[in-house]
C-alpha cells in the first residue's frame, strides 16, 4: 500500500502532502521535501501550461497533470475555464482522437467494451469503477466523433473529455464519473490498415446483435449503478435516436448530440429573439445538414413553438431540412425516422426539381434562423447570406459545425456580409468581431453551457428520467441571461463563466423535476440539493 496512493489520481496530492500525512501514509521520503498549497501547484502547473508552444503540447500536459492528481487537474482548469477549453475537449481533442492508439499512454480509468465478449460487460464496468459510487456514466461506440466521424475505441477519449468539463463546469465529483467505450468495429479503413490501432480490427456491426448489445450493456448500468445519469455521445446517425427513444422515458438518460445541442442551439435562438423583440412562432427555420445533430435541433425547436401554442400541423409549416440532395421531400429515398417528420411536399413548391442545393432553397423559402450541422466548410456563402438578409430584418445565423475547419462561415464573414443585423453563433470560441464601430460579441453555441448544469440537475434532484419540460426549462434558463440592450450583444453568455450558467441551468432543470414529482428522494431546497451533490477542487 505505501507508494499506491502515489499512484491514485483520485487521492494523490503530491507535494500537497502536509509532513503528518507523508509519516501516517508511509510515504517519507518519496516526494521532494517542500510541501506545497494546491493554489502553489495550480501556480506552477498554469506556469508550464504557458511554456508549451503548440496546443498538443499543451493537451499532453494537462493529461499528465489529470492522469497523476485529478484534484489539481480540476483546480487549474476551474480557475481557466475558457482558456482550456478548446484545449482539454474541442478542437484539440480531435486530434488526440485520431491519433489515439500511436499516443496510447494510460487508460484514464475508462471502461474498455467490445461487442465480442456481451458476457463481460458486468465485469468489465465493475473493474473500471473500483468501488467507486458512479452517478455519471458517458458512453460512445466511436462512430460520429464530433465532425470528424468513426474513429471507433479511439473514440474512447472524447468520454473523457466530456467528463471533465461536467466537472470543471458544474462540479460533479471526479471519482464518481465513468468514462465507457463500446468497441462495435469500425468502418474507418485508416484504422483498419493501422498496424497500431487498438481497437477491433472488424467493421462495424449492426441492426439485432449491435441492439442486443446495447440493451445488455443498459441491463448492466442499470444494475451496477442504480441512480446513474447515463449519457450517450457520439453514436452514429442510424443508431443514436433509436437508443435514446428505446431508454428515454423509463430510466434517466440523455444523447449529447440530439438532446444538448438542441438545448443550445435553443437558448441561443431564445437570447437572439430577446435581442430582436420577435416572436418565435413567427420565424421560418432551416436546417443545413439533417443527421443526428441537425434533426435533433429542428426537434427541440418544434416542440418549442408547440408550447408557445401553435397546433403540430402549423408548427411543421415553419421547418425546412436540407442535406446533401437539396431540400428533404416526403418522397426523397431513405430518409430517417427523425428526418420524415419535416420533409415537405413537392406540389408546395412550382420549382421543386430546382431545390437541389442551399442556394436555391434559401431563395425559395426567406429563411429567418438558418443554423448549419452540415460539416461543409463555407457552404454560408456570401450570396446565400445576403440572399437571406434581404428578406428578414435581424437574420439569426448559426454555423455550428465543428471543429474550425468544418465551419458554414465565419462569424466576422457573416457580421459584414449582413451589414452588422445578423444574430451570430459559431460552434467554436469567435473572436470579437469589429464592424462599423460597435463590437460584436460572438455567443458559442458549445454544449458545454448546457449540458454540464443539466446533468447536475438532474442527479441532485434525484430525476426517475429527462423529460422535455426539464429540457425546456434548461434552455430558457440560458437563453434569458442575455442582455438585449447592448450594442454588439451575444446571443449567448460566454463559456469564461460556465461554472455560475451551470449552476442557473442545474437549478432550472432540478425544479422542472421537482415540480413534475419525478424526484426519487424528498427535496425541501432544491439549490441545498444542488449544493450538497457538489464537489470543489480543494485538499
Amino acid at each position: 500500500m505505501t507508494n499506491s496512493i502515489l499512484n491514485d489520481p483520485f487521492k494523490n496530492k503530491g507535494t500537497g502532502f502536509t509532513k503528518s500525512e507523508r509519516q501516517q501514509l508511509g510515504i517519507v521520503g518519496m516526494l521532494p521535501p517542500k510541501v506545497q498549497t494546491i493554489d502553489e501547484q495550480a501556480d506552477q502547473v498554469y506556469q508550464q501550461y504557458q511554456s508549451q508552444s503548440s496546443a498538443l503540447e499543451k493537451r499532453s500536459l494537462l493529461m499528465s497533470i489529470f492522469n497523476e492528481n485529478r484534484t489539481l487537474f480540476f483546480k487549474v482548469f476551474s480557475q481557466h475555464v475558457a482558456e482550456f477549453m478548446p484545449i482539454v475537449y474541442d478542437p484539440t481533442i480531435a486530434t488526440t482522437v485520431e491519433n489515439y492508439s500511436e499516443l496510447f499512454i494510460q487508460p484514464q480509468n475508462a471502461a474498455f467494451l467490445s461487442i465480442e465478449n456481451p458476457d463481460t460487460i458486468e465485469e468489465s464496468l465493475k473493474n473500471a469503477a473500483e468501488d467507486r459510487d458512479i452517478r455519471l456514466l458517458c458512453v460512445t461506440d466511436g462512430e460520429g466523433i464530433l465532425g470528424i466521424g468513426d474513429w471507433g475505441t479511439q473514440g474512447v477519449d472524447i468520454t473523457v473529455g466530456k467528463l471533465m468539463v461536467y466537472t470543471a463546469a458544474a462540479g460533479i465529483d471526479p471519482s464518481q464519473v465513468l468514462p465507457v467505450v463500446i468497441d462495435a468495429g469500425t468502418n474507418n479503413q485508416s484504422l483498419l490498415d493501422n498496424p497500431l490501432y487498438l481497437g477491433l480490427k472488424e467493421h462495424r456491426v449492426r441492426g439485432d446483435r449491435y441492439y442486443a448489445y446495447i440493451d445488455k450493456f443498459v441491463a448492466a448500468v442499470e444494475k451496477l449503478f442504480p441512480d446513474v445519469y447515463l449519457h450517450f455521445e457520439d453514436f452514429g446517425r442510424s443508431n443514436a435516436a433509436n437508443i435514446l427513444n428505446k431508454y428515454k422515458d423509463s430510466q434517466l438518460v440523455f444523447n449529447d448530440d440530439i438532446q444538448g445541442t438542441g438545448i443550445i442551439v435553443l437558448a441561443g435562438i431564445i437570447g437572439a429573439l430577446n435581442i430582436s423583440k420577435q416572436k418565435l412562432t413567427d420565424q421560418t427555420y432551416l436546417c443545413f445538414g439533417a443527421g443526428t445533430a441537425g434533426a435533433g435541433i429542428t426537434k427541440r425547436i418544434y416542440n418549442e413553438m408547440i408550447a408557445a401554442g401553435l397546433s403540430p400541423e402549423d408548427a411543421k409549416k415553419h421547418f425546412y431540412m436540407v442535406d446533401k440532395q437539396g431540400l428533404l421531400f416526403d418522397d426523397t429515398p431513405d430518409l430517417t425516422q427523425e428526418q420524415k417528420p419535416f420533409a415537405r411536399s413537392r406540389s408546395e413548391f412550382a420549382n421543386a426539381n430546382e431545390l437541389t442545393n442551399l442556394t436555391a432553397v434559401v431563395k425559395a423559402i426567406h429563411p429567418t434562423i438558418m443554423v448549419g450541422t452540415s460539416t461543409q466548410p463555407g457552404a454560408f456563402t456570401e450570396e446565400i447570406v445576403k440572399e437571406m438578409a434581404a428578406h428578414t430584418e435581424r437574420p439569426i445565423i448559426f454555423p455550428i459545425s465543428n471543429p474550425t475547419k468544418l465551419l458554414e462561415a465565419t462569424a466576422e464573414d457573416l457580421i459584414k456580409w449582413t451589414n452588422g443585423k445578423g444574430l451570430i453563433a459559431t460552434g467554436v470560441p469567435s473572436d470579437v468581431v469589429q464592424y462599423n464601430g460597435i463590437d460584436y460579441q460572438i455567443g458559442q453555441a458549445n454544449n458545454a453551457l448546457i449540458y454540464p448544469g443539466l446533468g447536475l440537475g438532474a442527479i441532485a434532484s434525484s430525476s426517475s428520467v429527462l423529460n422535455d419540460q426539464m429540457i425546456s426549462a434548461a434552455a430558457h434558463s440560458l437563453g434569458g441571461i442575455v442582455d438585449p440592450n447592448q450594442p454588439g450583444a451575444a446571443v449567448l453568455p460566454p463559456v469564461s463563466k460556465l461554472s455560475a450558467f451551470s449552476d442557473t441551468v442545474a437549478e432550472a432543470v432540478a425544479q422542472s423535476a421537482v415540480d413534475q414529482k419525478l424526484n426519487q428522494n424528498p427535496i425541501s431546497s432544491v439549490s441545498d440539493a444542488i449544493q450538497e451533490t457538489q464537489w470543489k477542487p480543494e485538499y
